[in-house]
């Protein structure tokens, strides 16, 4: 009889995320150790989680899960990372603008826009959620969306403007919807 291996993986979230990861009566937290088969041990003062279990694909899950909560998202959008398809990105805007905070609201601004407009489009275009927070973007969707939506974040941290990068994406959008259709021929 072969015994399970715990595994465990440790992180750290902004404190000011620690609640949205426990959620109303601790709802989130008992969700996600049900859903993903884990145990998850929250340290409220430090920011630190400690995530356990015997399924290391799961325990993999609830790490991308945590850091998507911890980088923005709302628990309910981050679900979608239960699927294998589904993938998770964090972009350091800092990497590519330096560490100026003007600079980096700027970036931030032409990110989100005008009451989240562009933030908005980008998630509509390229079918991922996206969110702003801190000195990060972060991305969820299937993988070559993610692979979109990035390059075309990283165009409008470099500067390009916005209806240049949303025609860019309905090319892209286009291109795989004709490669997939001569596919299926």
């Amino acid at each position: 009889m072969q015994e399970e291996m715990e595994y465990q993986y440790e992180l750290k979230i902004p404190k000011e995320r620690i609640a949205v990861l426990i959620g109303e009566k601790g709802q989130t937290k008992k969700m996600l150790e049900k859903k993903l088969h884990v145990k998850i041990k929250i340290d409220s003062k430090e920011g630190d989680v400690v995530i356990s279990g015997e399924d290391s694909i799961y325990l993999n899950t609830t790490q991308s899960i945590i850091k998507a909560i911890a980088r923005g998202f709302n628990p309910k959008k981050t679900i979608d990372l239960i699927d294998d398809e589904t993938t998770f990105e964090i972009i350091e805007i800092t990497d590519f603008i330096g560490k100026s905070k003007k600079k980096l609201e700027t970036v931030r601004a032409r990110l989100i826009g005008t009451q989240g407009k562009a933030r908005k489009n980008l998630e509509q275009l390229t079918e991922t959620k996206i969110s702003v927070y801190g000195k990060t973007v972060s991305i969820i969707g299937y993988y070559e969306d993610v692979a979109i939506a990035r390059r075309a974040i990283e165009s409008l941290i470099a500067g390009s403007r916005h209806t240049t990068i949303y025609s860019w994406i309905e090319k892209q959008k286009n291109k795989r919807m004709t490669e997939k259709l001569s596919g299926r021929k």
